[in-house]
């Protein structure tokens, strides 16, 4: 009965905040007033994310191509093997780090990492890093969070919102 009670005077409560009176309507979010404020929040990010990148880049004395989607390369020992395309299977050795240095992730320790090349589930920046390499290459790629592992981090040793670098070997097509 104590718990009846409780009930309500909360629902009492809520009502009287309420003004009294429901009618039940549920108020609509204009979300066309929310995009362009949101727009222009993720392009201040954007920006300030790449510039981060340079800098780090520019610090490293890394000469770095950007790709279309922000993507920063360096093919730093030429292979003569053949290009990667899309749908064929890559095997790399890997390393990645943040950009403060932390080693997250690298296959001296899991070894080579084997995925089709724009389809399996791995971050879309590794998608199109790969296909400016050719078997034999060796390159740094720098990935901004949003081809990386985005708004979530991995769960485990890559946080939220980070810059992803690999140190990329392609060893072989299929």
């Amino acid at each position: 009965m104590k718990l009846f009670g409780f009930f309500s005077v909360l629902v009492g409560v809520q009502l009287a905040s309420c003004g009294g009176k429901s009618d039940g309507a549920v108020k609509k979010v204009n979300y066309d007033s929310l995009r362009e404020p949101l727009i222009k929040a993720n392009k201040f990010y954007v920006k300030k994310e790449s510039d981060e990148i340079d800098q780090y880049a520019r610090f490293k004395g890394w000469d770095m191509t950007v790709s279309g989607t922000g993507l920063r390369y360096m093919i730093y020992k030429h292979g003569e093997g053949s290009v990667a395309k899309a749908g064929q299977q890559a095997k790399i050795n890997y390393k990645v780090s943040l950009m403060d240095g932390r080693v997250c992730y690298s296959s001296d320790k899991t070894g080579p990492k084997s995925f089709t090349i724009g389809e399996d589930h791995i971050e879309s920046g590794l998608h199109e890093a790969i296909t400016y390499l050719r078997v034999g290459d060796k390159a740094i790629v720098i990935l901004p969070s949003f081809l990386a592992f985005g708004l979530a981090g991995d769960g485990d040793k890559i946080p939220p919102h980070a810059s992803v670098v690999y140190d990329l070997e392609l060893i072989a097509l299929h």
